[in-house]
């Protein structure tokens, strides 16, 4: 609370972190490890001053203990660092959007297509709240709505920086949440990035078949009550390869443009890249900031990129896969199932 900058600061309460802590008791790096990676939660939480010092201490510890090291999530801070070094590569994930909450209403004022479905979920009798955290926590109608949300998806939950099971660790946290008809619909949870005056929507689950415009409407409560007190700064997260950011002279390796070129045409099945992106740009951000990952080896590795995915699938990648085949197979069974008895 103290040092948090990245927008994954206070990911690393999540279950599952490990911790490594600097000598002089001012800085903390959130990890796990995977196939002797270190792979960090964002950045070190630390000041600003001591990032260098802190990377360097936390990467000669590491080495110690015979990992490499690799920073998901990290921001301008250590992209200015290691941009350019030989000794570390840089790799573009996508962009995450970013909007000043004093400036919210503004924004929706000018595009009539947020106000639409701000109305909708309105008409349909959608309506938001901020819950006290004694309140929402371990909360059976949140867990219900979450776990109708996690059911939809392609892939089973995944973990790390994007855990779900947050219900039970929400000091410190906001939760918003929207009912319809007495019935949770929806919820939205913020996370603090203290530094910057600013919030992460962390997560925001919704059942299938909530009413248009539902996560819309707890995003403009959300906006407008974190404006009311003084918030700078809000962003929605990391949308995977997203190519929203502007980037002066920066390519991935070919190899990886290859394979994110790939996953981006046929992986959406699995985890919807574009609509994800697509949603958080109908929310007219004001800009989109990059967001990398950074090894500390020369050129970045598959073995690290096998590293990353292991670290949000609990070290079992090819089994995730594989329950999101069955779950795609699945689904097609009852597409073709429904199109049949046509």
């Amino acid at each position: 609370m103290k040092y948090g900058w990245n927008t994954t600061c206070f990911q690393i309460v999540n279950p599952g972190i490990e911790y490594w802590f600097g000598n002089e008791g001012e800085s903390v790096v959130g990890y796990v490890t995977a196939n002797n990676v270190r792979v960090v939660a964002g950045a070190p939480v630390c000041s600003e001053e001591a990032v260098a010092k802190v990377t360097a201490e936390f990467e000669t510890d590491s080495a110690e203990n015979r990992s490499t090291v690799c920073y998901f999530g990290a921001e301008a801070r250590l992209d200015s660092l290691y941009r350019g070094a030989t000794d570390h590569s840089n790799v573009l994930l996508g962009a995450q959007p970013v909007w000043h909450p004093a400036r919210w209403p503004d924004i929706v004022a000018r595009h009539s297509s947020i106000r639409s479905q701000l109305n909708r979920a309105r008409n349909k009798g959608v309506v938001v709240t901020e819950w006290p955290v004694k309140k929402a926590h371990d909360n059976a109608e949140l867990r219900s709505c979450l776990h109708a949300w996690l059911e939809s998806k392609g892939m089973p939950p995944l973990h790390f920086v994007i855990e779900p099971e947050t219900l039970t660790r929400l000091e410190n946290r906001r939760i918003f949440v929207a009912e319809a008809n007495g019935i949770v619909a929806a919820f939205l949870v913020l996370s603090p990035i203290p530094e910057r005056a600013g919030w992460l929507t962390e997560q925001f689950p919704h059942r299938p078949g909530a009413p248009n415009g539902t996560v819309e409407l707890m995003m403009d409560f959300a906006f407008q009550t974190i404006a009311s007190e003084n918030c700078e700064y809000i962003t929605l997260g990391l949308s995977p390869l997203s190519r929203r950011a502007t980037i002066e002279r920066f390519d991935n390796p070919l190899w990886l443009r290859m394979l994110l070129a790939w996953m981006r045409k046929h992986g959406q099945r699995f985890y919807n890249f574009d609509g994800l992106d697509r949603f958080k740009s109908k929310l007219m951000p004001e800009y989109w900031e990059p967001v990398f990952a950074i090894s500390n080896e020369a050129q970045f590795s598959g073995h690290t990129l096998y590293a990353i995915a292991s670290a949000f699938t609990e070290n079992h990648p090819f089994r995730a896969l594989g329950i999101g085949f069955r779950k795609a197979v699945q689904a097609e069974l009852k597409n073709f199932q429904r199109w049949f008895r046509k």
